[in-house]
């Protein structure tokens, strides 16, 4: 029996069979052969393989996270048609009389360093996807089947970590757990697991060369420990307390359907955080009443260039539909800090939590901020959409957006395609909109208090560095009278206030923020029912 603790991510208990996730790092060794055309063919024949598979990922990547998100696999098919990639494979072999799989890793390699050398960050970004597509047709020569986790059965995933395209390979019906020994709180991974409301793991020092497939483990998320191996007294515990939790869940259950209202009658909304349209399924089963943030920036990532208008607007377009009238508050594009993307080209900077990011970028570079804009008062044809814009400071900015946003109706109109202006809200992130918010409140619709941020912000401390955990207090005084003065601010002109950072789903807090006076609560899909709970058994 081996025990390790982690990072919990998302609290929950399971027991069951491990799958080691770990990528394909063997060297690839130098062959001399005697028929370099023969060599050459089977290059072909593993590139047209590899474009089969890659087609197959994009189609797949459609339907779980949108076009703009399944970019990436389309990009890689075309790379794979390069005419000087080929080249240069075609004639490593054909001078150096060497075989396919040398070749194309030399070539790779070769492209990789090329691009890394380069000062433009674009460029840069290409040294990973050459490298990435050089790979699979060498993992294709070599006759290794590729790694299949939708084929899995129910499993706990184990891994160094794991990045969104691995993830849009899973069968998200068959992963009971993650865990992985990297990764943060805000990667990929951990946003899927609370949506998927399924316990999860960060930063668990584990050897994964120690751990084995179909190995026997218990992810316990509320200890933060992962157990390989358990005794029989160990499983029996495991066994009971999964049996209480999945009894708790049929009790919340229960509530799907009914309304989020104090027993003296107070209602609060309760809507859930969303990274791409895939996840709507899980705002929908956990009984959501709306949307109230949907992260666009996740457009963005995970790609090698900017999303076009039209990728945009089909991806918002369709979860207006899905949401079916429902509200869906669309953040725009929040890139920057911990959400690098190179193709931005932002740059090294010494402090990026406090640098060139969020609306900063939309207002610096407005044809991007446009794109984003045209995108969203189209799909606002077709639902309730919301747009709110993070990173506020000042006055100044709020009345630069809505210049912007005259702008772009201005142009829509003048090229007759059809369009509507949805609510404008801001988030409340920093201590400086936190003390104008009075003013801020007489410009806009609403206000949605992002917590991660202003506690960061407040406290001086960056919520990314894990030596600092200690003192990151998010309960503090300060950011609770913070939000109390928002919510006075806002309602004295009439605008509603919500929060839609991580503290929304703290239920310690839960019926202090009903009594302040916060209309509406986002959270993660997951916890929507455990919230609505407190809420039926609370009085104001």
């Amino acid at each position: 029996m081996q025990s390790f603790f982690g990072k919990s991510i998302y609290k929950g208990m399971v027991m069951g069979p491990v799958m080691v996730f770990k990528k394909n790092d063997d060297r690839v060794k130098r062959k001399k052969i005697e028929n370099a055309e023969m060599e050459i063919t089977r290059v072909t024949k593993a590139i047209d393989l590899a474009k089969k598979q890659l087609q197959k990922l994009y189609d797949k990547a459609i339907v779980q996270v949108g076009e703009a998100s399944a970019a990436i696999f389309e990009i890689h098919q075309m790379m794979l048609e390069d005419e000087d990639y080929l080249e240069a494979i075609h004639n490593t072999i054909r001078t150096e009389l060497v075989n396919a799989e040398y070749a194309v890793a030399m070539t790779g390699d070769n492209f990789s360093e090329i691009f890394s050398a380069m000062d433009n960050d674009y460029m840069k970004a290409r040294a990973v996807d050459v490298k990435d597509i050089s790979q699979r047709v060498v993992q294709n020569l070599c006759g290794q089947e590729e790694v299949d986790l939708s084929s899995k059965g129910p499993c706990i995933i184990v891994a160094d970590d794991l990045s969104p395209s691995e993830t849009i390979q899973m069968d998200k019906e068959k992963i009971l757990a993650f865990v992985t020994v990297r990764g943060s709180a805000n990667s990929h991974t951990a946003i899927l697991a609370r949506m998927m409301n399924i316990p999860a793991l960060i930063g668990v020092p584990l050897e994964l060369s120690k751990i084995e497939n179909g190995m026997i483990a218990v992810v316990d998320g509320f200890k933060g420990q992962v157990i390989f191996e358990p005794d029989e007294d160990t499983c029996r515990e495991a066994r009971q307390k999964i049996q209480k939790e999945q009894e708790k869940l049929r009790l919340l259950h229960e509530l799907k359907g009914k309304e989020n209202v104090t027993l003296d009658g107070r209602k609060i909304n309760i809507y859930a955080n969303i990274g791409s349209v895939s996840d709507i399924g899980y705002v929908l089963e956990n009984d959501a009443g709306g949307i109230g943030l949907f992260r666009s920036e996740f457009l963005y990532l995970g790609r090698t260039d900017f999303p076009t208008e039209e990728e945009q607007y089909q991806s918002y377009k369709q979860a207006a539909r899905m949401m079916a009238g429902k509200k869906v508050i669309i953040r725009t594009l929040d890139i920057g800090a911990d959400k690098q993307v190179d193709y931005f080209q932002l740059g090294k900077e010494d402090n990026p939590a406090l640098g060139y990011r969020a609306i900063r970028i939309c207002l610096k570079q407005p044809d991007i901020f446009k794109t984003q804009l045209r995108a969203l008062l189209r799909a606002a044809v077709f639902g309730n959409i919301s747009i709110m814009y993070p990173m506020i400071t000042s006055v100044e900015e709020v009345k630069q957006i809505q210049a912007i946003v005259e702008e772009v109706k201005a142009e829509l109109e003048k090229q007759e395609i059809q369009y509507k202006i949805p609510k404008q809200g801001i988030m409340i992130e920093t201590p400086a909109a936190v003390m104008i918010s009075d003013e801020l409140a007489q410009l806009v619709d609403f206000f949605s208090i992002g917590t991660n941020d202003l506690t960061q912000y407040t406290l001086a401390i960056d919520r990314q560095n894990e030596k600092l955990d200690d003192f990151y207090n998010p309960h503090h005084k300060a950011i609770l009278r913070m939000i109390k003065m928002v919510v006075e601010n806002a309602h004295k002109y009439g605008k509603w206030v919500g929060i839609c950072g991580e503290l929304g789903a703290d239920t310690a807090l839960t019926e202090q923020f009903v009594r302040m006076g916060i209309d509406e609560l986002s959270v993660a899909p997951s916890m929507v029912l455990n919230l609505r709970k407190i809420i039926r058994e609370m009085t104001v």
